[in-house]
């Protein structure tokens, strides 16, 4: 509901309609904003989301400039350490079976990646270095926040593919977490599941 009241106050600014501010009008003046596309004061409210996906995946939020980023650094981690299970850890591609040609290979390319990685550890590179010999799929936490706006933007490229096919891990990230905010937050997000 703060986010919904937050909204509101900033949209009737726009009109000078404070006074027409109630205990059930945000809702609804949130759908009109929506619907006449005047999304702008959308900006004023934010979400955050914490994302777990491979490094090709993160490449992608980051590219959405309008958001705040923080995400695991390969520079300072070093995953010989305890706390990383002394492994690297990947995400598996979604598009490829267990089993299949395709995922054997990938999975012996990890395989010889991480012990590349640990193999410059052990002679005395420093993470930042030993990383470049990590795969795209090596796993990476991101924390993304962006206001509502930049979210619905972000739903309709890597979700709903307005621009083109996302890429199959983005999508298999996108798509559920869209359901989950349309879900809470029917006013800002649910047209975007609609027809």
């Amino acid at each position: 509901k703060a986010i919904y009241s937050a909204i509101e106050q900033a949209g009737r600014v726009c009109y000078k309609t404070e006074y027409k501010i109630g205990e059930d009008t945000a809702e609804t003046f949130i759908k009109a904003l929506v619907s006449r596309g005047h999304e702008a004061m959308l900006e004023h409210a934010s979400l955050t989301v914490r994302f777990i996906v491979d490094r090709g995946v993160s490449h992608e939020l980051v590219r959405h400039r309008l958001a705040s980023f923080a995400q695991e650094s390969t520079r300072y981690c070093n995953y010989a350490k305890d706390q990383f299970g002394s492994e690297i850890t990947v995400i598996e591609p979604c598009f490829w079976r267990e089993g299949s040609p395709s995922y054997d290979v990938w999975k012996k390319a990890c395989e010889a990646c991480e012990k590349a990685y640990f193999d410059l550890l052990e002679i005395g590179d420093m993470p930042q270095m030993a990383r470049d010999v990590l795969p795209t799929s090596t796993k990476t936490e991101v924390v993304m926040t962006a206001n509502i706006r930049e979210w619905r933007h972000f739903f309709k490229l890597r979700a709903l593919g307005t621009t083109g096919a996302p890429h199959p891990q983005m999508r298999e990230v996108a798509l559920p977490l869209l359901r989950v905010m349309a879900g809470y937050l029917p006013p800002l997000f649910g047209d975007l599941l609609e027809g």
